[in-house]
């Protein structure tokens, strides 16, 4: 499956719908992670009431800071990985090692959210949506970029 870079442009053999739709779906969701994490990291608190509905002052002020710091954490690496992986998009698309670790981050998640289900219970329908959104975008990401990887030790 041939890559060229026509311009700078990553080009494949890849049907013209399925590139829009690996762009599309990696895009947004790796702006997602970047703009997710960082407002999660600044405004936890705002985050755990809206997202969650978890009114954090009524616990414990021991548990308040643990439970914040751990949430701050968490969206630090999901920032962290969002910014990686936007400095590293082409090569994402391209290369065998930088797209196994995306998809395979991307996969952890849905893996996680699945695992929740019979676990923890249902979740809100925002958390239906992440799940269904990222299910079917790290699908659509693997099926193009096997258009893109080029082979070992093939530069564009």
């Amino acid at each position: 499956m041939p890559t060229t870079v026509e311009s700078g442009a990553l080009t494949s053999s890849a049907p013209p719908l399925l590139r829009l739709a690996s762009n599309t779906f990696f895009y947004a969701y790796v702006g997602l992670l970047v703009i997710a994490g960082a407002w999660g990291m600044a405004f936890a608190r705002v985050d755990m009431s809206w997202l969650f509905q978890i009114r954090i002052e009524t616990l414990d002020p021991v548990a308040q800071a643990s439970l914040l710091s751990q949430y701050r954490f968490l969206r630090a690496i999901e920032l962290a990985f969002g910014l990686w992986a936007l400095s590293q998009a082409h090569a994402i698309h391209t290369k065998k090692v930088p797209n196994r670790l995306f998809l395979i981050g991307m996969g952890a998640g849905v893996l996680g959210r699945l695992i929740s289900l019979p676990v923890d219970g249902r979740p809100s329908w925002p958390m239906f949506f992440f799940l269904a959104t990222e299910l079917v975008g790290v699908v659509v990401i693997f099926t193009y970029t096997r258009f893109t990887l080029r082979p070992h030790g093939e530069r564009l």
